[in-house]
């Protein structure tokens, strides 16, 4: 712990409130909030901790925290603060997967539509549906079964939905809003349970079909019929008010957390959403800030009421929803509630060998590949190779691992401009200034470890543009090749020296990984732009000859030669001004004199 660390726990305030935790590079890391923050900061630095706080903590270089009024303004806070900084260690709800709603748009002339995102639009939204698939086919159904109109704009005629009877063509034919209103009860009607007597019908017309041996007919039936059970009857477990209810259970073990929702509607359980992550904090604020992010920064539809189980502060989440929170203690309600723990309890189980595998891979490989180099934990590498076919299209990559796993938003690709020929030690030393150069300009992250998909001379080459150039004390690893083209040795200091690595360990595979993927992230762009460069003709370096021009030239005379040999008249009667054609003319025949003289 610093010294800076300690002066500022000897004072924080017994007051509800936010804290942000940061790194060297001044980069928040984590954000949590405290009912009392002078005792929650402190927990982090004295007392015995997991190995995952312990990583937090040997990352914090120094921390703020902002005093509230009221637990609740400190709950908002934090949400807000997470969502504007998105700190690294703040993994809750980061994915992003939504369920389709049926939805009647809220128009004079209303849709039905299949939708992952809900809004505030006056829209009538039924779901969440866990079955795509089922919950198109329902839509198609209801589509020949209510005659809403189809199309995104109005038509000046009626289309084909019109002369099959499953539009009234408002686009030609006047349509009354009654008439509209009474389909829209219709579909509600249906979605919201008296879908029982269509599928009714529907059998009925399936046995007849069957009967007259038009099994093509059946079939298509059947298949109807199975579709809104799969989305209207897929959970026999009911609730007999049928209010819309999502249910909320967890469990928590070494660090980590498992939140279930069930989500009831029309008193069915239809699908659950479940989350597994790292916390930091005590279990029941934890629980308490995942449902307040669940609602107001996911965008997942608030229900009628919610039911969690106890302890929970439940005041504090009906304040910041404004709907009824529940805890049940008896009865169905509370079954469901223990119901969604336990099932957050089995998940939990499971996923703990794969996480156990994962962490081996990543962070514990990170972690002794720091050991092996006798530096920090590398938690940010950047890699660098080089690519191009001697010397022509020169180009260079870097990829991004943070905590070893790949970060593809941060890669970048680099076209060599001042390098001629095939010199990768000097297109090593250009790719490297440019990229640190705009690192310390923008304030951007520097990395923990930087590693050369190459021998000395390119880590010696890549280190003197850094040192002696930039200023620069950032470690610098290189990556030799054997005759099979894999990752071989690992070199390290000054001068280079090879660092022992088992072939068979986790350090090993983590920079094998980032060979190659950085060598085919290169690979991929030059390839790229070798692509391009084969498609270009002579015609691209006539100035006033474009995309246009060059298609028109090429598809009357078919060949380069052939316009070498048209007259001006043959040019301009293609539309070509009397300049352009000259110019074409000139530069083609100059071009083959030089050759000639050659």
């Amino acid at each position: 712990m610093n010294k800076q660390i300690k002066e500022k726990l000897a004072v924080l305030p017994s007051q509800p409130g936010c804290y942000l935790m940061k790194d060297k590079n001044n980069t928040i890391i984590y954000v949590g909030k405290s009912k009392l923050l002078k005792n929650r900061v402190r927990s982090y630095f004295t007392g015995a901790n997991d190995q995952k706080t312990q990583r937090l903590v040997q990352e914090i270089i120094d921390f703020e925290y902002i005093v509230t009024s009221s637990e609740i303004e400190a709950l908002i806070l934090e949400m807000n603060l997470i969502k504007k900084y998105d700190p690294k260690y703040n993994v809750l709800l980061k994915d992003d997967k939504t369920y389709p709603y049926l939805k009647v748009t809220a128009e004079e002339h209303p849709k039905l539509i299949v939708t992952r995102k809900v809004k505030k639009d006056k829209g009538k939204y039924f779901g969440p549906y866990p079955n795509v698939i089922a919950a198109r086919e329902t839509k198609k159904l209801l589509d020949r079964l209510y005659p809403l109109r189809k199309c995104n704009k109005m038509p000046d005629r009626v289309c084909l939905y019109y002369h099959m009877n499953q539009c009234l063509g408002p686009c030609v034919y006047p349509v009354s809003q009654e008439t509209n209103k009474s389909i829209v009860q219709s579909i509600s009607s249906f979605l919201g349970g008296g879908h029982k007597e269509i599928k009714s019908d529907l059998k009925q017309k399936m046995l007849q079909a069957s009967e007259v041996l038009d099994f093509e007919r059946a079939k298509e039936l059947r298949d109807q019929i199975q579709h809104i059970e799969a989305v209207m009857e897929q959970q026999k477990m009911t609730l007999n008010d049928k209010i819309d209810r999502d249910v909320f259970g967890y469990a928590y073990d070494k660090g980590w957390m498992c939140i279930q929702v069930f989500f009831i509607r029309q008193g069915k359980l239809i699908e659950r959403d479940v989350s597994i992550f790292p916390f930091f904090d005590n279990p029941e604020d934890t629980f308490v800030s995942y449902i307040g992010r669940f609602y107001l920064h996911q965008n997942h539809p608030k229900p009628k009421q919610i039911l969690v189980p106890a302890p929970t502060d439940n005041d504090i989440l009906k304040e910041l929803l404004n709907i009824d929170v529940h805890i049940p203690y008896r009865g169905r309600k509370k079954e469901l509630v223990e119901l969604a723990a336990k099932n957050a309890k089995i998940a939990l189980e499971e996923k703990f060998s794969i996480i156990e595998r994962d962490e081996e891979r990543t962070i514990k490989a990170i972690e002794g590949l720091g050991t092996k180099l006798h530096i920090e934990i590398p938690h940010r590498i950047e890699a660098f190779d080089n690519s191009n076919i001697q010397g022509t299209d020169p180009v260079s990559a870097m990829v991004v691992f943070i905590d070893g796993r790949p970060q593809k938003k941060e890669y970048r690709k680099y076209k060599v401009k001042s390098v001629i020929g095939p010199d990768d030690y000097e297109t090593m030393r250009e790719v490297v200034r440019r990229r640190y150069a705009r690192v310390l300009k923008e304030n951007l992250p520097l990395p923990d470890l930087i590693v050369i998909d190459g021998g000395k001379g390119q880590m010696n080459a890549a280190n003197d543009v850094l040192v002696n150039e930039l200023g620069l004390d950032i470690p610098l690893c290189g990556l030799a090749k054997d005759d099979k083209h894999k990752t071989s040795e690992l070199m390290y200091g000054s001068p280079p020296e090879v660092i022992p690595l088992e072939r068979q360990s986790q350090e090993f595979y983590l920079i094998q990984r980032i060979q190659d993927e950085v060598h085919r992230f290169a690979i991929t762009f030059h390839r790229q732009l070798r692509g391009k460069s084969a498609f270009k003709s002579e015609l691209d370096n006539i100035p006033g000859v474009g995309e246009k021009r060059r298609r028109l030239l090429l598809t009357h005379f078919k060949s380069i030669t052939e316009i070498k040999n048209a007259s001006m008249d043959e040019l301009k009667k293609l539309g070509l001004p009397s300049p352009i054609a000259e110019a074409i003319l000139d530069h083609l025949n100059k071009n083959q004199n030089r050759v000639e003289t050659e």
